[in-house]
């Protein structure tokens, strides 16, 4: 069985491994040929995490392109749409994907529909509002992340599935931990540029933390900084050193505002951190709250007095430190872990495609 993969970036981008990239052994052992096509090149995304514009006409060409590739469609088995076809163009543009006749899955892991629905432009909200509705309507099945996903999908998709964002648990594990009395202790958040202000309200709090406890604040992916309060270490990511810079940290972070786009999050910093053996501290907004047991692998935080407590409470007990990593590990084995939904996915493919697994 072939199948058409088409994402919106290319394999620098998170959501390209996590949700498509990863699974593909799975797939190629279950008879799924993946052929996969990104809108936006690694080079565009480069662009964007330093602020910077791509050229109007890469982007004409991109679109150009994809709509042609959506023309010769016909020849695979299945069509996989990740996020959009045309990004800010109308929903009509994305029923080019049902030209070829085949099933449709989309697959998305953050609330994209509130781009449009909730833009603070009226005109693009009344234009672009629904613009999913027609791909939705199209798809045989819609992979979401999480249940808020899944709730907006149902509206429209006669089959969605949640299929979380997961980790390969034999790439992301903890490592020796070596002994703390020599070092500071290492509070750690991992995300990109457009995530880290979600970070910077308890940046004062974190700042007072590592001066008063002798901490090291480690920040990967944010993208560089004006300024960097002391004890933060700003450090760029990479693919081959993100598993050893989070298996550096001791208690990692997720705070998130409570808004419409943060509930659509699937929390995989959460299960990187906890995949790792690291417990965590996280805002109880979206998924997080279902990914996060309370007092068990990591406390839950609302407010500026939460977050100091469960951040002192952790940083004072290195047995606390530990238990809580290890019962973290064990829940993301069995409920976030590419070895448990890898099968299931290829699985609900081969099904929507009426193709026997091999």
């Amino acid at each position: 069985m072939k199948m058409l993969a088409l994402m919106k970036y290319g394999d620098k981008a998170a959501s390209t491994r996590q949700r498509l990239l990863q699974y593909v052994p799975y797939f190629s052992r279950s008879g799924i040929e993946v052929s996969y096509s990104s809108l936006l090149s690694n080079d565009y995304l480069e662009r964007t995490f330093q602020g910077q514009s791509a050229p109007v006409l890469s982007i004409v060409t991109a679109y150009l392109s994809r709509a042609a590739l959506l023309l010769r469609a016909s020849q695979f088995d299945l069509i996989w749409v990740h996020y959009e076809c045309f990004p800010y163009m109308p929903g009509f543009f994305e029923r080019l994907a049902e030209l070829s006749g085949k099933p449709i899955v989309y697959d998305f892991d953050d609330a994209i529909f509130h781009q449009y629905d909730s833009h603070p432009r009226a005109v693009v909200r009344r234009f672009l509002g629904l613009k999913l509705q027609p791909l939705l309507n199209a798809a045989s099945l819609c992979v979401c992340g999480n249940a808020y996903l899944a709730s907006y999908a149902e509206r429209f998709c006669r089959r969605a599935e949640i299929i979380p964002t997961v980790v390969d648990t034999t790439v992301y594990f903890p490592k020796n931990p070596a002994s703390t009395a020599a070092r500071p202790l290492v509070v750690g958040w991992i995300g990109s540029p457009s995530t880290w202000r979600f970070v910077l309200p308890i940046v004062p709090l974190l700042s007072r933390l590592s001066q008063e406890l002798n901490l090291k604040i480690r920040v990967i992916g944010a993208g560089p900084q004006d300024t960097v309060p002391p004890n933060f270490e700003f450090l760029g990511w990479s693919e081959e050193a993100e598993v050893e810079m989070i298996q550096g940290m001791d208690v990692g972070i997720m705070p998130l505002p409570d808004e419409p786009w943060a509930r659509g999050k699937c929390g995989y910093k959460l299960i990187q951190y906890m995949a790792c053996g690291i417990p965590v501290v996280a805002s109880p907004v979206g998924v997080n709250a279902d990914i996060v047991d309370h007092g068990l692998n990591g406390f839950l935080a609302s407010q500026e007095d939460e977050w100091d407590l469960s951040l002192r409470r952790l940083l004072a007990d290195s047995g606390l430190i530990r238990e809580m990593g290890v019962r973290g590990r064990e829940k993301v084995m069995e409920k976030y872990s590419l070895q448990a939904y890898g099968p299931r996915l290829a699985a609900l493919l081969c099904d929507v495609a009426g193709k026997p697994l091999s």
